[in-house]
Formats: structure tokens, C-alpha cells, sequence
């Protein structure tokens, strides 16, 4: 079975508490545990779509991607926002963690699917976009591609990304095309906390299949994609 979570928030470090922004997040990582054990078996996938842990280096995040090394089932993960202690992938790899990969301009066979993706970023249409944020978008696009293209053939596709697709108007954007053009089946994403789950976008869009992962906004609890 396939299931994803984005958004976890990890706090290895202990000083950065997510509680302070609602009470939902109190003791959230012993909520996430204790739901993930009771439903991930040894040979479940868990897809994992940035925002993992507030660690500013690597060597600090440590910590939480050992926990979650140490959870039931193989995980993918790709960047979120706040992964800033995300690294290349030698580095990453060379921790030597035993369940977890990480997709970076590359893309993984789960299943019967590709699994490919990217951080993605803020949208265009956004009072807070910039020139450097465009510089970024067309980064994470190219990324996008990238991972896409490195896909075996003729399989069917699971995007992976952090930011929605879609605008404040829930109206679909550039990432949103990237992803029908190249015939994603399933694309799950993050990002959105809070009041921000009113701008959530779920179920099929000109063909393609969203799923919300915020770790808020499914429970804290990793939600089933795929059986």
C-alpha cells in the first residue's frame, strides 16, 4: 500500500514547538507515531512531501530522519520550504539510513508507479511573489522535469511536491500544467496549515488526483493514496 504525510514538523532540537500555532499540534509527533505504527506495515511505502523537520543542517535533522527511519515501511521524502538542512544526495545518503530516499531529480518505482517530484514554490499569482521567487519557480519546474524524465516508461506517475498547484482561488497554475502535460495520475502536496486549509484542492482535476497531506490536516495521520 502507498500512503503519504507532508508537513511533520520534527523538533529534534526541542526549540521550535508547533503547538504555539494551534493546540491540534500538542505532542504531535507521538500522535504521528503512535498513528503510524498502528496502521504501516514492514512493506508499505510512505511518500513524504517536505516541511520533515526544522533542523537548520543536516547533522541536526539527524535526529528526526532516525525516527523516522525507525517507523514502519519504506519512505520517500522530497523538500519542503522549511527543509533547510536538506543536502545533496550523497549527503543524505551517506547517514546511511536504512528505510528512507530522497527524491531529487529523480524518481523512484513504488508499486506500480513512478514516484518523482519536487519542492515546487510559492504561486505566481501571489501579492508575496517576487523576481527571485520567479527565479526560484523556474528552478523547481526544470527540477520537476527533471524528475519526471528520469521515470521508467509507460508506468503510471505519483508527484510528490510541497507548495499546491493552485492559487489563492483554488485555480490551477504552472505546476498544475507541468503535471498534466506529462500525464501525472496522483499528485499529493503540503504546505497549508491552519485557515490555510480552506484554500485545500482535492480530487481530480483535468485528470490529475489530489490529495492534501498537511500532517494538520488529515490528523496527523498517514493517509492511504493507493492500495
Amino acid at each position: 500500500m502507498i500512503y503519504a504525510l507532508a508537513d511533520t514538523h520534527f523538533d529534534g532540537e526541542q526549540d521550535k514547538p508547533m503547538d504555539i500555532f494551534s493546540s491540534c499540534w500538542e505532542n504531535h509527533q507521538e500522535k504521528i507515531r503512535n498513528h503510524w505504527v498502528e496502521i504501516i506495515r514492514p512493506e508499505d511505502w510512505v511518500l513524504l512531501a517536505g516541511d520533515i523537520s526544522w533542523a537548520m543542517k543536516l547533522e541536526q535533522a539527524e535526529e528526526d530522519l532516525r525516527f523516522i527511519d525507525s517507523l514502519p515501511g519504506k519512505k520517500l521524502i522530497s523538500r519542503g520550504n522549511h527543509d533547510y538542512w536538506w543536502a545533496s544526495l550523497k549527503k543524505m545518503r551517506a547517514l546511511g539510513l536504512h528505510t528512507i530516499d530522497f527524491v531529487q531529480n529523480n524518481a523512484y518505482s513504488v508499486e506500480e508507479y513512478e514516484v518523482v517530484g519536487s519542492r515546487s514554490w510559492l504561486d505566481p499569482q501571489s501579492k508575496e511573489f517576487t523576481a527571485e521567487d520567479q527565479k526560484i519557480l523556474d528552478r523547481e519546474l526544470i527540477r520537476l522535469q527533471l524528475s519526471i524524465d528520469s521515470a521508467k516508461k509507460n508506468r503510471p506517475l505519483i508527484a510528490m511536491i510541497h507548495y499546491p498547484p493552485f492559487n489563492s482561488k483554488k485555480e490551477p497554475n504552472i505546476i498544475h500544467e507541468l503535471l498534466k502535460k506529462n500525464n501525472v495520475e496522483i499528485c499529493i502536496y503540503g504546505h497549508l496549515h491552519g485557515v490555510g486549509h480552506q484554500q485545500a484542492v482535492e480530487g481530480l482535476v483535468d485528470g490529475v488526483e489530489y490529495h492534501l497531506t498537511a500532517a494538520d490536516f488529515i490528523d496527523f495521520t498517514p493517509k492511504l493514496i493507493r492500495r
